[in-house]
């Protein structure tokens, strides 16, 4: 059986740091880097890729609508 394995992707210059995608993970897939866009932010960013199931919940909390979610299907190795 199939399982599903997401991709969450961040607009660096687009993102403010506000934090709600990342306390609304419920995999704790997101961080906020320590790196700041040219804004002076701390964007977020994929902490723990292999977590995410691409449930969309940082992108449905994100209020800059700055966050894309894929989802694809892993397929289980034998």
């Amino acid at each position: 059986m199939a399982k599903a394995k997401g991709a969450v992707v961040v607009n660096t210059e687009r993102c403010k740091g506000c934090n709600l995608c990342v306390v609304s993970c419920p995999w704790d897939v997101l961080s906020l880097n320590k790196e700041a866009n040219s804004k002076g932010y701390n964007y977020s960013y994929m902490l723990a890729p292999e977590n995410c199931v691409g449930c969309a919940t940082c992108a449905y909390i994100c209020p800059d609508a700055c966050i894309t979610v894929y989802k694809v299907k892993a397929e289980k190795t034998v």
